[in-house]
């Protein structure tokens, strides 16, 4: 493949970052981009029709299929870690789940790690700003953005009896979860625009793509970063054996994610001294918290059998498969076009806990995340897992070989906070279950059984059961200590020409899924690159439940 000499701006990874990225930088027509992906073009059926995401991340076609290192504290498993090989990245292979996080969240940003341009006044009008809201703009949504967000119809009737469930239980309904309110249940918002997919290379790519001055290139692996002392000048990429060393004259531009961006760091020798020696890289810059404070949720299903044929385990014969592929390709319409996650919420696990920490998902059918293992009979399940957990693990490099996966830990429930939190979830979820709502569906309990009642048991039943939520994250973090990798631009502390713009620069994990606020930190660089003046809403409000330190609902 032949490459221009040089461009303004390269940027390594085309997910919910880099995709964002090129298109906001190449409004501007003097400005000139690469765009690498690792992967190949998003051209799959399964990537487009929403219901089909479990099959890209059931291999490693356009996924990455990282597993970690033998968990300690998780009975020694190796915890699958999908991410998005693929125009589009992760959006390309995940879940769709719209969530923002708390606004609590963001404020612990700024006054927890000294990032007062992050607080939700400041990161508020970019999520309104990526947004195409199907409800239409008001305080806290856009319109006419890039990016479709559409409301789960919620049309099976289990979908309902877990809010209402949820409210007999004390817990306050939520019609937006991304608004003024996010405790509570409700609705739950997904990103896909008349029935397909919604990732970055759609909303984002797609619409640049006729521009002249954006580059794009896949099936390209970044293997270094080129120095000049300590400024960044291009990147040797490899495509079809063929090595190129290619120039940026302003900024290379990494949103090659948690787990892929501290490991290009590294292999081009900005990283921790020891694990640079350990692989005989010569050092360029010594940052201790290159690959440390790696942060993810870990979740748990609640599975339930149910006594009403109404569930999608019908569904999954091959022959209801076919048709629901058939109707979505002609039409767009039907189980096909939705992720199935149309109702969930958060609640807090006690009183004393000043804003959410237990996230819901809820299916109506009992099935893993990837669909790698289902139920025999019809039923549904409610997926809940702490949402600020104390746990840190950590990536190194597992060789100096740019093709070879890092080592890395997730040490989730490490924290007795963390499994004491999530003990409490899986109480609150059966609470729930419980209630009368639930009483024409409700069978017996599968997972993790009514047998399984005691701390010493469900921690059991976490250690065997539990999986990621698929949220990596934190492993280049913002700040301006001496762990912290860049500064509150994405700018690598003591280089130049370079930032990280992805979701490792969380300083701590957000509530919920990460897609969202990582397409927000993404359009919000974007206008720090480009010298424009950030934008603020100084009316921006959220909720706070008037009595948490006393009660827990």
């Amino acid at each position: 493949m032949k490459f221009d000499n040089s461009y303004d701006y390269v940027i390594i990874g085309a997910g919910s970052a880099g995709s964002v990225l090129a298109n906001r930088l190449t409004e501007d027509e003097n400005t000139s981009v690469l765009l690498i992906e690792a992967g190949p073009m998003d051209y799959s059926i399964y990537i487009h029709m929403p219901s089909a995401f479990a099959f890209p991340l059931a291999n490693d076609k356009y996924n990455w299929y990282y597993h970690s290192d033998a968990d300690p504290y998780m009975d020694k498993r190796q915890m699958y870690c999908p991410r998005g090989r693929v125009l589009g990245g992760s959006s390309s292979i995940n879940g769709m789940a719209y969530v923002r996080g708390n606004a609590l969240d963001y404020e612990g940003w700024a006054q927890d790690f000294e990032l007062p341009g992050w607080g939700y006044a400041n990161v508020l009008p970019y999520f309104r700003k990526a947004e195409d809201f199907d409800q239409g703009a008001n305080d806290y949504h856009g319109a006419g953005g890039p990016l479709h967000v559409t409301t789960g119809a919620m049309k099976n009737p289990l979908y309902h009896a877990f809010v209402e469930s949820g409210m007999a239980a004390g817990y306050p309904y939520t019609d937006d979860m991304n608004g003024f309110q996010q405790e509570g249940l409700g609705p739950m918002f997904m990103t896909t625009k008349d029935g397909v997919r919604w990732s970055t290379a759609n909303a984002y790519l797609r619409p640049a793509m006729k521009r002249s001055n954006l580059r794009i290139v896949t099936k390209t692996l970044t293997c270094q970063i080129r120095f000049d002392g300590k400024r960044v000048v291009g990147v040797i990429v490899e495509h079809r054996g063929e090595r190129s060393t290619l120039t940026a004259n302003k900024e290379v531009l990494l949103c090659a994610g948690a787990i892929n961006s501290p490991q290009l760091l590294m292999l081009s020798g900005v990283g921790p001294a020891d694990e640079l020696a350990r692989h005989n890289i010569p050092a360029v810059h010594t940052l201790n918290g290159v690959g440390r404070n790696l942060q993810d949720h870990l979740e748990v299903y609640v599975q339930y059998e149910c006594k009403q044929p109404i569930t999608l385990y019908g569904s999954q014969r091959w022959h209801n498969m076919a048709r629901i592929g058939g109707q979505w390709a002609l039409t767009r319409t039907g189980l096909g076009a939705t992720n199935h996650f149309e109702s969930g919420g958060f609640i807090r696990s006690g009183s004393g806990v000043r804003y959410p920490n237990l996230q819901y998902h809820f299916l109506p059918m009992a099935v893993s995340y990837d669909g790698s293992n289902s139920a025999v009979c019809h039923g549904f399940q409610a997926h809940v897992g702490p949402m600020r957990p104390e746990s840190r693990g950590r990536l190194t490099l597992a060789d100096a070989d740019p093709t070879k996966a890092p080592h890395f830990t997730f040490n989730y429930m490490s924290a007795e906070r963390d499994r004491a939190v999530m003990r409490e979830g899986i109480r609150y979820t059966r609470e729930i279950i419980a209630q009368s709502p639930f009483d024409r569906y409700r069978g017996k309990e599968l997972g993790p059984g009514e047998d399984v009642q005691s701390d010493a048991e469900l921690d059991a039943w976490v250690r065997q059961a539990g999986e990621s939520a698929y949220h990596p994250s934190c492993t280049c973090r913002m700040g301006s200590d001496d762990d912290a990798v860049v500064d509150s631009e994405g700018r690598v502390h003591g280089l130049e020409g370079i930032r990280v713009i992805d979701a490792s620069i969380m300083p701590r994990i957000t509530n919920g899924n990460l897609n969202a606020p990582t397409i927000m930190i993404a359009e919000k660089l974007a206008d720090a690159i480009r010298g424009r003046e950030p934008l603020v809403d100084n009316d921006a409000r959220w909720f706070e439940a008037p009595d948490w330190r006393d009660s827990q609902r």
